[in-house]
């Protein structure tokens, strides 16, 4: 049949990888590997999808086709741009960059022909196994980044004794004071950004911004040489950005030097961080933005991870003790701990009218509608398969119990440190770590154990 391809191991393995690494991996380690990885798991999937809609024995032009679009999407812009257009129709806002290191992952296609010949020879699969490998397929590959922002705070300039902040969307911010207090107004945004001033009347002191980074540097012998004024440590940083757009990382972009009779003044715009003051005594103050209490940190990737662990082992545990039925039964289980993180997300950050009004309009946001339409019969499916294979009782407590302990394991930490303790992400990572772990292992050997008595009951019964 035409979907033994998608549903070879191969690429049932390159849609969970997807998934999984769009979903999870890239918000919680953005980086080279995680990106690299989704390319792989794209190039296994997009073939076999491809071919779906293509006329019969048209494998090999769906898989020559899904290699040169994928070279014109990350070596042009044109390409990319283009691409950027039909995943925010498919998928929502989203953003596709060319980047031709990308191109490191066409091999991918080699091992995607491959599971194509494989699947001849295996014979049809499954019907069960087709109609949840199919939409999961649809659901993966129309995953991808959201468009960044840019930054809010854009130029400061400082006229008539006051000091203003101009910001992208055409507030202001002024102050009189010396940044003590704070007036909001309207003015023009197209004021020219000041990356460097010298104090009045002392030109010897002079302070720069680094433009791309939250740093702020200081020279006392007229611009000749430079030291730091006032920099971040790492961990606030990493808060910081947690609180505002990750893709829109905050930089100290402009400042103004005022004199004032008890010294000088120095405010800084940092992007969407807001506002950065050092008084006449020296003293460096983030203000952020005067009208409002700073923004929480984004924990959405642990919360997201806690989420998955916590739901995989509420389905894992419920279904360790099933006497019949296991292969549907995982199958079912394993898109619905898939489905969870992708609805998740958007439901957290929105509310369910902001979900609503974000991904139902013109299928604006696919991958969190077939999720949510996808869940309810997955968790039904698996409860029916659950009675109708005889589930041990126990399997299924621990499940049911272990879920919120894991959650709470993985997520806890993280709370702390964005309240500063620990100060270290790391720090935070390792406890989750050990925590989730020890849970884990005491409802594995509940399990095991649950599964020798039960074992070693019906060897009994049979003797």
């Amino acid at each position: 049949m035409r979907y033994s391809w998608l549903c070879h191991p191969v690429t049932v393995a390159g849609v969970l990888v997807l998934l999984v690494s769009d979903h999870l991996l890239k918000q919680s380690w953005p980086g080279f590997f995680t990106g690299k990885l989704s390319d792989v798991a794209g190039l296994l999937v997009a073939p076999a999808l491809l071919a779906l809609v293509l006329p019969r024995r048209a494998d090999l032009a769906a898989t020559v086709l899904t290699g040169v679009v994928f070279a014109l999407v990350k070596t042009t812009e044109t390409g990319a741009e283009l691409a950027t257009h039909i995943w925010t129709f498919v998928g929502g806002p989203s953003r596709v960059l060319a980047d031709p290191t990308d191109l490191l992952a066409i091999p991918a296609l080699a091992l995607a022909w491959w599971a194509r010949r494989r699947s001849l020879r295996t014979g049809p699969p499954r019907r069960t196994l087709a109609l949840v490998t199919i939409p999961l397929a649809v659901l993966a590959t129309t995953a991808t980044s959201a468009e960044p922002r840019p930054p809010t705070a854009v130029a400061v300039d400082e006229r008539d004794g006051r000091i203003t902040v101009h910001t992208a969307d055409g507030d202001t911010w002024s102050t009189e004071d010396g940044g003590r207090t704070w007036d909001l107004g309207v003015g023009p945004a197209d004021v020219r950004p000041w990356s460097a001033r010298c104090v009045p009347y002392r030109s010897t002191r002079c302070y720069r911004v680094a433009g791309d980074r939250l740093v702020v540097e200081q020279s006392d012998d007229g611009s000749a040489t430079w030291r730091l004024a006032w920099a971040p440590s790492a961990e606030e940083v990493e808060r910081i950005t947690r609180r505002h757009d990750p893709a829109a990382r905050p930089a100290s972009v402009a400042l103004a030097v005022q004199h004032r009779p008890e010294g000088h003044v120095v405010v800084v715009a940092n992007g969407s961080d807001g506002i950065l003051v050092r008084d006449p005594s020296g003293t460096w103050r983030r203000v952020g933005w005067p009208d409002g209490e700073p923004a929480d940190v984004d924990l959405t990737p642990e919360r997201n991870v806690a989420l998955f662990l916590a739901v995989c082992l509420l389905f894992g545990g419920a279904g360790a003790g099933l006497r019949r039925y296991a292969r549907a039964y995982t199958a079912f289980a394993a898109v619905a701990c898939v489905c969870v993180p992708v609805i998740a997300h958007p439901f957290a950050a929105r509310g369910v009218r902001g979900w609503l009004a974000d991904n139902l309009p013109a299928l604006g946001g696919l991958p969190s509608v077939a999720a949510l339409l996808a869940l309810p019969v997955c968790a039904v499916a698996c409860v029916v398969l659950i009675v109708a294979g005889r589930a041990r009782p126990l399997p299924i407590v621990v499940g049911v119990l272990g879920g919120p302990l894991v959650y709470a394991s993985v997520y806890t930490p993280f709370t702390g440190w964005a309240q500063g303790t620990p100060d270290s992400h790391a720090a935070a990572t390792a406890i989750a770590v050990v925590l989730t772990a020890l849970v884990l292992l005491a409802g594995a050997a509940l399990v095991r154990n649950d599964a020798r008595r039960a074992h070693a009951e019906g060897l009994t019964w049979r003797a």
